[in-house]
């Protein structure tokens, strides 16, 4: 029985022994990660003073600023076409010219009733003058009592008559004359001469070709006249880079085909009318034109070639600049205030608080969570209005160290290689 009872309490002794054991060990787990926090390593690079230019890049093509589409503005068969695609013209050098026979008939047949006209209201006029005589001589004898009432009236009502008639063919003649002209201007619009000097760059038509006027229709397109000496570039800027542009901005353009070739140009002109294209769909995407005249541009440009630029829409000198990638969004802490008060008011100003942009700077060993505000950029630096000194360092990388795991007061470690070599660059 004695034998019994001791090995139990032996049993009883090693469990014990085992859950202490085991308790110490969690204990000792616990109190070694309190004074483990983790360390996050991050590159750096001190706040300096620089010049940024804010660039807004495009894509769009090349054309010219004067360029005219030729069309007819009535139907005929070409006749004379002196002209080729390619050829520089002078303005008011005939370009092509349409068979005028119908047209020099319409005009003749316009100014013989013009003619006719005029010589029946000469008829018209000279009877009035004999009828208007007539009822003169009647009103004197009438007023000597040598003519009767009725004979008065008679004469009265033939001189107004003839005077309607006048009125008439004068309105007739004038109709007439019309006509004429419209019809001279019919047969003077069969020849179609160079608006400006340029070159044509686009030639549709042949000799014997038949082409419809524009009179009911866009009519058929002859010809293009462009002036190459005078190039723009029309490029298509996203609705929210739109409104950093302004008439005036100074722009570099490189064109596909001359490679790293850069030409230079200035802002001209910005669309008020909005171009969207995938409406209704998740990838809508609103734009507006903006035309970039080009500064003594190459005689090697040709109208519809692809380009890229970048225009210049603001330079600030010497102003605090961190790399863009410091520049973070945290939402703001709540303060000792705002925490006293109930939870649910609490989680709704936490949904209602506007994200602000905050820059973590190392001070010792610990990264500080500072706010800030911003300026203008480019493709690496933003300008820092308020919030950090020059000579400060901030954090730089890496991205996800910046973006979630940096809180204010974590500990970090610099990088060997990330603050020596920017340092160096």
């Amino acid at each position: 029985m004695s034998k019994n009872n001791s090995k139990k309490s032996k049993k009883k002794i090693i469990i014990f022994g085992l859950l202490a054991l085991l308790l110490i060990v969690v204990l000792a787990l616990v109190f070694l990660n309190q004074d483990n926090e983790k360390i996050i390593k991050v590159e750096t690079e001190k706040v300096q003073k620089r010049t940024i230019t804010q660039v807004v890049s495009a894509t769009g093509k090349i054309n010219p600023v004067d360029q005219v589409e030729l069309r007819p503005e009535v139907t005929g068969e070409v006749v004379q076409l002196p002209v080729k695609e390619g050829d520089n013209v002078r303005k008011g050098q005939l370009l092509i010219r349409l068979k005028p026979d119908q047209y020099i008939a319409r005009r003749n047949k316009a100014k013989a009733s013009l003619n006719f006209a005029k010589a029946t209201l000469a008829e018209r006029m000279a009877s009035l003058a004999k009828v208007e005589s007539n009822y003169k001589r009647v009103k004197e004898l009438y007023q000597k009592k040598l003519a009767s009432e009725a004979d008065l009236e008679a004469a009265r009502s033939s001189y107004l008559q003839a005077k309607a008639q006048v009125e008439a063919q004068k309105s007739s003649v004038m109709q007439a004359e019309e006509s004429f002209k419209d019809a001279q201007v019919e047969l003077a619009k069969t020849a179609i001469y160079a608006p400006f000097d340029g070159t044509i760059t686009v030639l549709n038509v042949e000799k014997g070709e038949r082409v419809l006027g524009s009179s009911f229709s866009q009519g058929t397109h002859l010809m293009t006249v462009a002036d190459l000496n005078r190039m723009e570039a029309t490029v298509e800027v996203d609705e929210n880079d739109v409104v950093l542009i302004s008439v005036g901005d100074t722009a570099k353009i490189n064109i596909d085909a001359f490679g790293d070739e850069v030409f230079y140009g200035q802002v001209s002109q910005i669309g008020n009318s909005a171009k969207t294209s995938g409406l209704g769909t998740q990838e809508e995407v609103v734009n507006f034109n903006v035309k970039i005249r080009l500064h003594n541009p190459d005689h090697r440009i040709r109208p519809g070639m692809s380009c890229d630029a970048e225009i210049q829409t603001a330079t600030h000198h010497n102003v605090l600049s961190v790399p863009i990638q410091s520049v973070t969004a945290r939402k703001p802490k709540l303060t000792k205030k705002n925490k006293s008060k109930k939870s649910k008011n609490i989680d709704a100003r936490k949904k209602k608080a506007k994200p602000i942009e905050v820059v973590f700077v190392v001070e010792g060993n610990l990264a500080r969570m500072k706010p800030v505000k911003t300026g203008i950029s480019d493709d690496s630096y933003i300008e820092i209005k308020k919030g950090l000194k020059e000579g400060e360092i901030v954090v730089t990388g890496p991205y996800r160290a910046i973006s979630k795991e940096l809180q204010d007061s974590t500990k970090v470690i610099l990088s060997k290689t990330g603050f020596k070599h920017r340092k160096k660059k």
